[in-house]
This record gives C-alpha cells, structure tokens and sequence, in this order.
C-alpha cells in the first residue's frame, strides 16, 4: 500500500479533516467506511468487511491525522461494516444497543460456520477460476477477488464487540468539532444509526442511503420506517452525505432514494407479475439492478 491508496478502498477527502473511504469492487472492503479528525480526537466510521480492508483505514487515518484512533462507530450489524473491529480492538468502539445485541446474537455462528467450511470455500475459489479461463463475464473476477479476500480473513478472523452502547444520542467533542451519533432504525437494518457532524453539514449514513446503487432489502427491513427516518433526516442541514454503498452524494440523493422506497412499495401492491416488471427509467443506470426485483419480491 502507498502512503494515501490501498486495493480495497478509494480515500476521498469530503472536507477539512473528514475523510470518505468508497469501497472498491472486489475487495475485503463490501461497504463504504470512512474517518473524522475531531481535533485531538479521530473517529473511524464502520470498519469493512475484513481485517486486511480495516488494517488501510487505520493506517491511512494515523499517518493523516497525526494521531491515534481515538472511537469507532459500528452503524449497524451487518458484516461489512464490522467484521474487521479487531484492528482496533485498543480503540473505544460504540454502537447502539441493539447493534450489540444483533452482533452478539448472530456472529459467532455465522463465523464459526465460516472458519469450519474455508476448505470449501477454496474449492469453491477453485472452480470459480477454472471457469473464468472460458468465460467472458467480468463479474466473476469481483467475485473471485472478494472470495480471495474472505479466505485471507477467515483464518485470523474473530469477532470483536462495542465496549460502549447507547439507546438514542450519543455525542463525541473535540476541540475542532462534534460527532453526533444516533441510532434511527429500523429501516434498512434493526438497529441503523448515523454519524452528524452539525458544523461541517457532513453525515455519514451506513447503510440507510445508497446512491446511485439499488438498495439492499433483507426480512429485516422496514420500508416504510425507512423512508420515514429519510424524511426526517432530511430535515438536517447537509452539504455532504456519505452512503453505505455508493459514490459521495447530497441531500438531493435521501430524496431519490425515499422516491425509490415510495414507487417499489407502489408496484408491489399492483396486481401483476413482479418478473415482468422493468426498471423504472430514473433508477437503469444504478448498479445492482439485480436487486431491483428481489427488493420488489421482498415486499410482496
């Protein structure tokens, strides 16, 4: 890795201390993470889906900041966004109470399933780019590259929880700025919180925005609460808001995405057959078209 890149992750300085990591396809990354020079004091938001991923952000943060990392905040449980924690198993980590409960719940069978099936996942890699060799689908290299990344992680992988909870607001200072953390879920997830930085109009958003990316819908997800929490963040003075999945946007891309949530929810109660139903026009050119009708089956 040289001094400000790295394989897995895209560094954008969104403002004056305030740093945007954009994941890259095919790396141990998955989702966007990101990290804030509080002044005296630096926050890691959300730490990628492996340790390799979280070990450049960490690294990239110190040498830009000058200095240790001081808080992590886990947005929510999801894998992407925690699974690389044990990089900073010296820092204070945060998240909601309920992301804690959802991590604890889930995780250690989910990774211990893992670590027993890696020989399986190797033949599984195997295959993978055995067929690569007579195939013309570029997609697969993004997923032998993100599967590759999985069986570096696995062997070393464990799971590292929040030391710290809170139930609504929780408030970082630092002498140049402040972090106001607020867990607002359920939409995307049980328990989605966001990072508010009031006096840049910087918010960092997890997973309850993506943009120009379909969004993801789990049996989890609320819709409706979803597009709820958009509307009321959208109430909040933002310049710059950094998504889970997805480029840099603003508060014009919370309004695109409610549209989204509002026209899939309209389409499901018609009476036809979802297969048959094409993307809208606004929303052809947002990767992930795949998800456009598993998110319509979802809400059937």
């Amino acid at each position: 890795m040289t001094k400000y890149t790295s394989k897995h992750f895209n560094l954008e300085r969104v403002s004056k201390g305030i740093y945007a990591a954009i994941a890259k396809d095919g790396s141990g990354s998955v989702g966007n993470a990101g990290f804030i020079d509080l002044g005296g004091k630096t926050i890691i938001f959300d730490t990628f889906n492996t340790q390799q991923a979280a070990e450049d952000l960490k690294n990239l943060a110190e040498n830009i900041t000058n200095q240790p990392v001081s808080w992590v905040v886990n947005s929510h449980w999801h894998g992407d966004h925690i699974r690389g924690n044990q990089v900073f198993k010296n820092c204070n980590i945060v998240s909601s109470q309920t992301t804690l409960q959802k991590m604890k719940e889930n995780h250690p069978q989910r990774i211990a399933k893992q670590k027993e099936d890696l020989t399986g996942l190797n033949h599984y890699l195997e295959s993978l780019i055995e067929q690569r060799k007579s195939s013309t689908d570029l997609n697969l290299d993004n997923k032998i590259n993100f599967l590759r990344e999985i069986a570096i992680s696995l062997p070393t992988l464990e799971l590292v929880l929040p030391q710290y909870t809170f139930n609504k607001v929780f408030t970082i200072y630092g002498t140049e700025r402040t972090a106001v953390l607020m867990a607002l879920g359920n939409g995307h997830s049980y328990c989605d919180s966001i990072l508010y930085l009031p006096e840049d109009e910087i918010i960092f958003m997890a997973d309850l925005l993506f943009v120009a990316t379909h969004p993801s819908y789990f049996p989890e997800s609320n819709p409706s609460h979803w597009e709820s929490i958009l509307n009321k963040v959208m109430s909040f003075e933002i310049q710059k808001a950094i998504p889970g999945h997805g480029p840099i946007g603003t508060k014009e891309d919370l309004a695109k995405l409610m549209n989204y949530i509002k026209e899939l929810k309209m389409i499901s109660n018609e009476d036809i057959h979802l297969d048959e139903v094409p993307i809208p026009d606004q929303y052809k050119e947002w990767a992930s078209p795949e998800l456009f009708k598993q998110n319509l089956k979802m809400l059937r």
